[in-house]
């Protein structure tokens, strides 16, 4: 350990500070008002009455929150208020910056032992009674004021770049829509439309409980498409329909799959093309399958235009039912499909493959840099802590 430094129990120089009661005329903080990682407060500062008990802090206090989910959320709030029963208010001795100990809790290092002091089956919490006789790295005042000003310092970068990387990322993400946007409101010569309902037909998929018993088959359900172009047919979980399915039930190469019903609307409508199908597989009641009924359209370019964002707005829009939304064969066939010759359409989709390699490649790099920036936090954090920053 560097010169100067001590290795104290943690309580030695700070006490959890459980004034409890009802307080009224003072803003509240509960565990879903502290942000992770960046331990910002997210909440209202306005006064908030709440009738169960709750701890009062001060701007000497730290709060850390002991419960999973939430657990390892910390704050330096700078206003006076109250928090929940599940945050407890660290009071730092007068030797002790409160910024030093905030950065001290954000450590991985401090975060594992946190961890590994949790009990109970359904809601763990930390012990914070153990957390108390941990050993806490101690400088002197002045050490523990400079180690902070560098970490604000160092942190306020890692966060503009970050900034930056994010909203490259979206940039990224956002070329290939805006070229899919302009590909299909860009018409040339010999386009047509025609209404989904005259180019497929529809079928919406199977149900089946627990309880059925018929013969195991693999299926493709709401949970399987996530942002993804192609169906995950290798990844599929099994299930037992009641009775044996027809032909019309087995999905084929080609078929486009539609999330149905959801109970978030913004899922609705989503939809995954099937490539190659090598065992027999079927689809959810929560889906609708549409299967091409001529050589007019390019699967791979009805995809495309179905994943547009004007299209998925259509059908969400379009999607009935209060609680879950729910989207029909009806909607489906209403859709207008504007439809190129079959070499344009050719050209489209390999100018949009083109187009998703370099935004996926882009969107790798920034993704990467955000990998980075987390890492390089991780790693000032633990060189403060051992005494080499």
């Amino acid at each position: 350990m560097k010169a100067g430094w001590q290795l104290l129990r943690l309580g030695a120089v700070c006490e959890f500070d459980k004034s409890q009661g009802i307080h009224a005329g003072l803003p509240y903080v509960g565990l879903e008002d502290i942000e992770s990682q960046t331990a910002r407060f997210i909440g209202s500062e306005e006064p908030q009455v709440v009738k169960s008990s709750t701890f009062k802090f001060s701007t000497q206090h730290v709060l850390y929150g002991r419960l999973r989910p939430y657990l390892n959320k910390v704050l330096a709030p700078e206003f006076t208020g109250h928090c929940s029963t599940e945050i407890f208010p660290i009071k730092p001795s007068p030797a002790l910056s409160r910024e030093y100990l905030l950065y001290w809790f954000l450590s991985d290092e401090t975060v594992g032992r946190i961890n590994a002091t949790c009990t109970g089956a359904r809601m763990p919490r930390a012990d914070m009674n153990e957390v108390l006789d941990f050993d806490f790295p101690f400088p002197p005042l002045p050490e523990q004021q400079r180690i902070v000003t560098l970490l604000d310092e160092a942190f306020d970068g890692i966060a503009t770049a970050k900034a930056n990387a994010g909203k490259n990322l979206q940039n990224a993400r956002g070329i290939f829509e805006s070229h899919l946007q302009s590909v299909f409101t860009q018409r040339g010569d010999g386009w047509i439309d025609r209404s989904l309902g005259e180019l497929a037909v529809f079928r919406n998929g199977i149900n089946f409980t627990k309880s059925s018993a018929g013969e195991p088959i693999k299926i493709l359900g709401v949970k399987d498409f996530r942002s993804s172009y192609w169906a995950p047919l290798e990844d599929l979980e099994t299930v037992i329909p009641d009775g044996a399915l027809g032909d019309l039930d087995m999905l084929q190469r080609d078929d486009l799959v539609f999330v149905r019903s959801n109970g978030n609307p913004e899922l609705i409508g989503r939809c995954l093309l099937v490539g190659e199908v090598t065992e027999k597989t079927t689809h959810s009641g929560f889906t609708i399958r549409a299967r091409l009924n001529g050589s007019q359209l390019i699967p791979t370019y009805l995809c495309h235009f179905l994943k547009s964002n004007i299209v998925r707005r259509e059908m969400i829009d379009g999607g009935n039912g209060a609680n879950i939304r729910s989207l029909n064969q009806g909607t489906l066939s209403r859709l207008v499909i504007p439809v190129p010759p079959t070499s344009a359409q050719a050209q489209i989709v390999s100018q949009l493959e083109d187009i998703d390699r370099v935004t996926k490649r882009l969107e790798t790099i920034y993704q990467q840099k955000l990998t980075a920036l987390d890492e390089l936090k991780k790693s000032l954090l633990h060189r403060a802590f051992s005494g080499r920053l």
